[in-house]
């Protein structure tokens, strides 16, 4: 603004205060002065442009004068800085070193955060679940350093997520009693341990994994054929004390080196035979049963601690179900061999459709599912469907894990009582230690 002779008005201005600075890599001039210190002298007139500004004077809107200061006293000014303490001149010399001292400028960074904080009105109760938003967005996004199959994310994907969860539990939680139950013979049988017990036995089972992968076995060389269960208890004897959270360690470096060996490994090895003694399943099944597991205990032990946990994402939780749906015509044999359900009502040839029970799971990871109800090697049918049951994803989980009961499972039924009664009996034979 200029008075009638063109010259500087004279009204005086306020004090200059140096604003916030919004980061390190800001580099503007926060001084009044609107040409830069050192301009380039200009060709030619610039009509928009402002009149030039001499760089020495006594006016009152001229920049402040910049003192020459250390490295050393730079440095101890960042807090002053940080709190808008500074005068006018060492603002500036403080702003002038930070973009060329990159460890300042991170640090500067760092003070103004904190200041930031201290805002009297600001609420630094987090939320309990800001934690596992952010990993299971960062599980989302993150690029693999090595391509991992997809069948494999479901594995990786759980694994990390309760390392995360025990990442965050004090020392006495590890001996937090936890108490496992699953089905036997249609009785329920619990077992009770610690969260430490069971990373144990999750390094145990995933054993048989390893052991099929020619990966060192966390039971030693030249262990016999066990179940799950036994070469859980033998791990668990094998202990020379009770199990704590060294055990964490062992557990992760195992599943990073399934994950990364597999990854290695080429498209074949997906169709590798995993033995669990009693019964055997492909790799690719395997590792989808063990993130299931990973994830069902985890969620043992966030209970134990109350620890928000929720369940797998949907596309997760649907490979799992589809596992379990693909297992339960096999299963209502073996039951049917040992008396424990209806006899077959038909013969039907291996491939031929025969009776089925519609299974529809709702919710995340949901879809239809046609269970054979007469011989593992039919196909189940739509046309030939006698009964339907209706169930939640995680529900229909929770009774595949023995976490609860037949009778327990509020599923919506309809058709053949015989066969829901036997298929859902079948679900929760699945389960074990």
């Amino acid at each position: 603004m200029t008075g009638a002779n063109g010259d500087a008005d004279d009204v005086a201005r306020a004090p200059w205060i140096p604003g916030p600075r919004r980061s390190a890599d800001d580099h503007a001039d926060l001084t009044a002065d609107p040409t830069p210190v050192t301009p380039p002298a200009p060709t030619a007139p610039a009509p928009p442009m402002p009149p030039e500004v001499p760089e020495t004077g006594a006016e009152a809107d001229e920049p402040p004068d910049v003192p020459q200061l250390t490295h050393r006293v730079l440095k101890s000014l960042l807090g002053a800085w940080a709190l808008s303490a500074c005068s006018a001149g060492e603002t500036k010399a403080v702003e002038d070193h930070l973009t060329e001292c990159a460890p300042c400028a991170e640090e500067a960074l760092r003070l103004r955060d904190a200041v930031a904080l201290l805002h009297e009105d600001r609420d630094l109760d987090l939320d309990p679940l800001l934690r596992s938003r952010v990993l299971e967005n960062c599980l989302g996004r993150r690029p693999a350093r090595v391509p991992v199959p997809e069948w494999v994310t479901p594995y990786d994907a759980e694994t990390a997520r309760l390392d995360a969860l025990l990442r965050d539990i004090g020392e006495s939680e590890w001996h937090a009693p936890v108490r496992l139950k699953w089905y036997e013979d249609d009785h329920l049988v619990r077992r009770k341990t610690t969260v430490a017990g069971v990373i144990g036995h999750l390094l145990a089972v995933d054993g048989l994994v390893s052991s099929a992968l020619g990966i060192k076995d966390p039971l030693g060389a030249g262990v016999p054929e066990l179940s799950p269960t036994e070469r859980t208890e033998a791990f668990w004897s094998a202990l020379d004390r009770p199990p704590n959270r060294a055990l964490r360690g062992p557990w992760r470096d195992q599943t990073h080196t399934l994950i990364r060996t597999v990854s290695f490994a080429g498209r074949g090895v997906g169709d590798l035979t995993v033995t669990y003694k009693d019964f055997a399943l492909p790799l690719r099944d395997s590792l989808l049963e063990r993130a299931f597991e990973c994830w069902l205990h985890a969620d043992d032990i966030a209970n134990a601690v109350a620890y928000p946990y929720a369940p797998p994402s949907g596309a997760h939780l649907h490979g799992m179900i589809d596992l379990a749906a693909r297992l339960l015509p096999a299963a209502l044999a073996g039951r049917r061999r040992s008396g424990l359900a209806a006899p077959a009502r038909h013969l039907v040839a291996a491939g031929a459709p025969g009776r089925s029970l519609h299974l529809e799971v709702e919710g995340a990871g949901g879809g239809h599912w046609y269970i054979a109800l007469d011989s593992p090697a039919a196909v189940g049918s739509p046309d030939r469907a006698v009964a339907q049951v209706a169930m939640d994803g995680v529900e229909f989980c929770q009774l595949v894990a023995g976490h609860i009961s037949p009778e327990e499972a509020a599923a919506g039924q309809d058709g053949d009582r015989e066969a829901i009664r036997d298929v859902l009996s079948a679900a929760a034979s699945l389960s074990r230690l």
